[in-house]
């Protein structure tokens, strides 16, 4: 007795004739009715009458269907396993992202991707890039998004955000009105700086010393999210990451762009000799195609 048997036997009881089982099974009527008669004789049983033209199920042949159909139910569910491995991947999803990144966008593209419909689990870290690279770095995460103030050394990595800076305020403020902020808008007014040790701050003030511009720091924090909202309560004037801009733009923050070219960079990071798993690599095509969704709108309020 073969599972070749018991799939055409499975196939007349539901089509209820050989020809239909046939044809649901792409085989020749004969083909079927060979194998009925062989299932029957490996299994010592009469499973049908026959009647005319017809195959009649016997008390057995139904007693015998109940089991059948779940081997069935379980194989397709194998299947059904088979092909969410190939499409996705399995098990559970590691990330590890320094906070422009961790606080919104990410938690879009898991809306973005349905994750209980999916069947995917993910453990997001929202850490600092050193933390991020740590973490990448000892196999705890599958991959990690940190910003390009940490070295890559150790580490696969790829550029995934590069993008200009913008100057966030209070509607209030009087560089609310102006359509381009230049260097020297910068040098009288209350700034909310990221970290001193925050590369793209280093870029700013790099850009900002060559037109003889120097910034009167009112906050240092390290986070663009939290210069947002400290703009956003009037306290000052902000350059921060635009990823975390387009979170404030529903509130009424006013977001301007900058005349000098001062780039905001993070990077994709996963460790070398570890193949990404099919789930990692199709959250990682989503988180591309949600942040460049992001930046559009951003661009289009800008505009």
């Amino acid at each position: 007795m073969g599972i070749r048997e018991i799939e055409m036997f499975r196939a007349v009881m539901t089509a209820g004739t050989t020809s239909k089982a046939a044809t649901m099974l792409g085989v020749s009527q004969p083909a079927v009715s060979q194998a009925i008669r062989k299932l029957e004789a490996s299994a010592g049983l009469q499973l049908f009458v026959r009647s005319r033209s017809r195959l009649v199920p016997t008390q057995e042949a139904v007693a015998l269907m109940a089991d059948v159909d779940r081997f069935f139910m379980g194989f397709e569910a194998i299947e059904h396993r088979l092909k969410s491995l190939r499409d996705l991947g399995i098990g559970r999803l590691n990330i590890a992202v320094h906070p422009a990144l961790g606080v919104s966008v990410l938690p879009r593209v898991m809306a973005d991707l349905d994750l209980a419909k999916r069947g995917m689990q993910v453990s997001l870290r929202v850490l600092s890039s050193k933390e991020v690279h740590q973490q990448v770095s000892s196999g705890q995460c599958d991959f990690g998004l940190m910003a390009d103030e940490m070295p890559v050394a150790g580490l696969e990595h790829s550029a995934f955000l590069d993008s200009n800076g913008v100057i966030v305020m209070h509607a209030s403020h009087p560089l609310a009105k102006q359509p381009l902020i230049t260097p020297s808008d910068l040098s009288d007014v209350d700034f909310l700086a990221l970290n001193p040790e925050d590369s793209s701050r280093h870029r700013l003030e790099a850009a900002l010393r060559e037109e003889g511009v120097e910034l009167k720091i009112r906050v240092e924090t390290p986070y663009s999210h939290t210069l947002c909202e400290l703009a956003l309560l009037g306290v000052g004037v902000g350059f921060v990451n635009p990823v975390a801009a387009r979170d404030f733009l529903d509130r009424g923050l006013v977001v301007k762009r900058f005349s000098v070219d001062v780039r905001f960079a993070s990077l994709l990071v996963f460790r070398p000799g570890k193949p990404l798993p099919e789930s990692a690599r199709h959250f990682i095509g989503a988180l591309r195609i949600r942040l460049e969704k992001d930046l559009k709108q951003l661009r289009a309020k800008l505009a």
